[in-house]
C-alpha cells in the first residue's frame, strides 16, 4: 500500500491546497486531477493524517427524501465521504465502483459496519430520486445526500475539499468541479484520519478496509 503519514501542520496545509478536476468537461476545461500536495507524494493512494479532520456538521437529505444529520447517523462507524455527482463520467463512478467492489471482499458483518456516503456536489439535479437511482446500480447501501449547495459547500470546505457551483462547458453541458478526494473517518474518534487519492485502486481499498474498520492505521 502507498501511504504517508504526515506532520499535522504539513497534513493541514497540504489538504488546504487540494486542486480541483473538471469531471465530464471539454478540454478546454479539463484542470488537473486532485492529489494531495506534498513532498514525495505524488504516487500515494493514501495519506495518513498526523492531525485529523473533524467530521462535517452536515444535515441533508437522503434517497429516501429523509433529513440526514451526518455526525449523528454515522457516529461510532467507520466512514468513507466522497462528494461527487451522478453524471460525472469518469473519477466519481470509478471512485464509487472501486469502494464498492472492495467493500464485497469484506465478511457480512464488516460490511454491514462500514458507512459509505456519497454528497452530491450537482445538487440541483441529483435530487433524492436520481441519486437513489444511481447509487442502486453501484451499492445500495451507499447513503445518498443531496440539498442546499451552500451547505454542501461549506461542509466540504471543512475537510479541504473545494467545490464549485455547476457550470455549462462550450457545448451547453453542465460540469461540477469538485475535489476527488475519499476521506475516511475512525469509529473509536469519528475523525477523518486518511486521504485517498483518485488514483486509490480497487486493491487498495481491499487491503485498508479491515484496518479502517477497526479504527486503525492503514
Amino acid at each position: 500500500m502507498r501511504k504517508k503519514t504526515f506532520a499535522a501542520t504539513a497534513a493541514l496545509l497540504a489538504a488546504a491546497s487540494l486542486t480541483l478536476t473538471a469531471c465530464g468537461s471539454g478540454t478546454d476545461g479539463d484542470k488537473p486531477p486532485a492529489t494531495v500536495v506534498s513532498e514525495d507524494t505524488s504516487q500515494q493512494a493514501a495519506t495518513v493524517l498526523d492531525k485529523p479532520f473533524e467530521k462535517p456538521d452536515l444535515v441533508l437529505t437522503d434517497t429516501r427524501g429523509e433529513k440526514y444529520d451526518l455526525r449523528e447517523q454515522t457516529a461510532g462507524s467507520p466512514t468513507l465521504i466522497y462528494f461527487g455527482y451522478t453524471h460525472c463520467p469518469d473519477v466519481c463512478p470509478l471512485t464509487m465502483n472501486n469502494i464498492a467492489v472492495a467493500k464485497k471482499q469484506l465478511p457480512k458483518a464488516e460490511q454491514d459496519k462500514l458507512r459509505v456516503v456519497f454528497v452530491t456536489t450537482d445538487p440541483e439535479r441529483d435530487t433524492p430520486a436520481a441519486l437513489g437511482k444511481w447509487l442502486k446500480g453501484i451499492d445500495s447501501q451507499i447513503v445518498g445526500l443531496t440539498g442546499d449547495f451552500a451547505t454542501i459547500q461549506a461542509g466540504a470546505r471543512t475537510l479541504g475539499i473545494s467545490i464549485e457551483p455547476p457550470t455549462k462547458d462550450k457545448d451547453g453541458k453542465v460540469v461540477s468541479t469538485h475535489g476527488t478526494q475519499v476521506v475516511a473517518f475512525s469509529p473509536k474518534t469519528d475523525a477523518g484520519y486518511v486521504l485517498y487519492g483518485e488514483d486509490a485502486t480497487v486493491d487498495d481499498y481491499t487491503e485498508d478496509l479491515p484496518e479502517l474498520i477497526k479504527g486503525e492505521n492503514p
